[in-house]
């Protein structure tokens, strides 16, 4: 007889324990209403993931098993349903890494009133953004359990990227692996992990289920795109990425073969994907963070305006508010592009002149400048008065200030510490510049969020990049073109690519070492930036992890 599976592709909070148990018994009322047999939560569902050093608390960790326990009572009351829920359990016996481990990642099988099976999961990443060898001891053993007549065999993320978890499974019994997942996004990551799990299809001959996480949480995304494989590697079902959604899988039997099925979602172009991905990053972090909303500095520049469209995107117009701070260097033509772009998004918007304070430094500044020209002091002077009047706006009001900082700027430190960097979100700060330009052009021809179609006026995507602190300046007085600096930061940065790689594959010598040379000597800078949305396989975060202090030269 077949039967279905509902996977609840939810948003969780991290630390929302209570909340995020109330999320499960909600889909589980739902699933057992609708008839199917087996519910699958994502990865560390009841507590959030990741919850860091929460974990290393007693008291988290025993609420979160007083909250499972409430979830398998809560169970008895659905016949013929099994849930299975992601979460941590105290281990007994033996530690993690330093001494610290508590904890197993976890996911028990629920069914009848009570737990029936808790799995522990095998394989502990500890690359990129996560650390999970600092609060968790591996598991050992192999976890399948019926439904229908149908064994499933459990595995928890990372363990389906090795063959050897789902190996066991299929050795103890399994007919169908089922894998519970939180697995940070970045560009290209979703081919990338179906393709894995297509090899573990293939290596064992069983179809497999993935249930994975959506939402953001500080720096990372996740988003969603649950899917089934069937037993030839062919996609059985797919969920839409970036929303919640409840994924319900047809399982039934024909041949003596287990045959999976169920609509399957598109997958989206790179552009229409990283918008999601930044406005879902947005819309999380104020909104589990509980700011009343949003304001930024509107320069009619470039930056500013993609991250005006996205903040509105996540938020919509009335949680963002907008200040357009002009200095002397100021071009009339970017008071009209930023008050053009402020009206077609219906935001607030207000000016506030800097001239009287930027003269008021140089004029408390002058007796110790005596004798010496005027330099970039003078240019990170505006900057950092325009910081400190939306840091007062911030605290008056409550709204969070975003900054608009791309990544292609703060690696090679063409941002002003205590000036554009001083904020508390960083929305594009792993975004390069040419992704950038990319990015406006297709929110100009595309309207997901229903908020206004052409929102950038042309202008300022077509004028050449300048930060407007002296004279007539333009980025590329500063820095190589940007073509050409975003692919150096791409193969050394995000892909470890030594400098002489990237001298053969046919840049120049001088480009490579200075920008290099400028990712090295601005690490102190970066250290003191906000968190930001990570949308590529490594970001200025959690993944780069490098010494301030540091004479290594490659």
């Amino acid at each position: 007889m077949p039967f279905v599976i509902s996977i609840a592709q939810l948003n969780f909070v991290v630390g929302d324990v209570p909340g995020n148990a109330q999320k499960i018994l909600a889909a589980a009322r739902d699933a057992h209403a609708g008839g199917a047999r087996l519910l699958l939560t994502p990865e560390l569902a009841l507590c959030g993931y990741a919850a860091e050093d929460l974990y290393l608390r007693p008291a988290f960790v025993q609420a979160c098993e007083q909250a499972l326990e409430g979830l398998a009572a809560a169970t008895a009351d659905w016949p013929g349903l099994t849930v299975v829920v992601g979460h941590p359990r105290r281990v007994a016996h033996g530690v993690g890494e330093g001494g610290r481990g508590l904890c197993h990642n976890a996911a028990s099988v629920l069914r009848a009133g009570r737990i029936e099976h808790t799995y522990a999961k095998q394989y502990l990443p500890n690359y990129e953004v996560f650390d999970e060898r600092r609060y968790f001891v591996p598991g050992d053993e192999n976890c399948v359990f019926e439904v229908e007549g149908v064994r499933m065999g459990l595995l928890i993320c990372e363990d389906a990227w090795y063959p050897g978890p789902a190996r066991g499974a299929r050795e103890a019994g399994a007919q169908v692996l089922v894998t519970l997942n939180a697995s940070p996004y970045h560009l290209g990551k979703a081919v990338e992990r179906e393709q894995v799990m297509r090899e573990r299809v293939l290596e064992t001959g069983l179809p497999l289920v993935y249930a994975h996480l959506v939402g953001g949480q500080d720096e990372v995304v996740f988003e969603g795109r649950s899917f089934a494989l069937n037993a030839d590697g062919s996609v059985a079902a797919r969920a839409p990425g970036f929303e919640e959604k409840t994924l319900l899988i047809k399982v039934q039997q024909a041949q003596a073969a287990i045959v999976l099925e169920a609509p399957v979602a598109p997958h989206e172009g790179w552009e229409a994907e990283l918008w999601s991905a930044l406005v879902l990053g947005v819309r999380d972090y104020v909104g589990k963070n509980g700011f009343p909303g949003v304001l930024l500095g509107l320069s009619g520049g470039m930056d500013s305006a993609l991250v005006l469209a996205i903040a509105v995107d996540a938020l919509g117009a009335d949680k963002v508010r907008t200040v357009m701070m002009p200095s002397p260097y100021t071009a009339d033509i970017s008071w009209i592009d930023a008050r053009d772009m402020a009206g077609r998004l219906g935001v607030r918007y207000d000016e506030i002149a800097i001239a009287p304070q930027f003269e008021a430094f140089k004029t408390a500044l002058a007796p110790q400048f005596a004798g010496l020209p005027e330099d970039t002091t003078e240019e990170n002077l505006q900057a950092r008065i325009r910081g400190m009047l939306l840091m007062a706006l911030s605290n008056k009001f409550g709204s969070l200030v975003l900054t608009t900082g791309n990544k292609s700027e703060l690696a090679t430190g063409y941002c002003t510490l205590y000036g554009d960097m001083a904020g508390g979100f960083a929305v594009i700060k792993d975004v390069v510049k040419t992704r950038v330009f990319a990015l406006a052009r297709w929110r100009n021809a595309n309207d997901p969020y229903g908020t206004g179609a052409n929102p950038i006026p042309e202008r300022i995507i077509t004028r050449p990049p300048s930060a407007e602190l002296r004279p007539d300046q333009k980025d590329q007085d500063s820095l190589p073109p940007y073509e050409v600096l975003d692919a150096i930061v791409e193969r050394y940065m995000e892909n470890d690519e030594p400098l002489e790689d990237i001298v053969r594959a046919g840049f120049e010598r001088a480009d490579v070492e200075r920008v290099t040379r400028l990712i090295k000597l601005n690490e102190y800078k970066r250290r003191q930036a906000p968190v930001g949305v990570r949308v590529t396989r490594r970001s200025f975060g959690k993944d780069w992890r490098y010494p301030i202090t540091n004479r290594f030269r490659a």
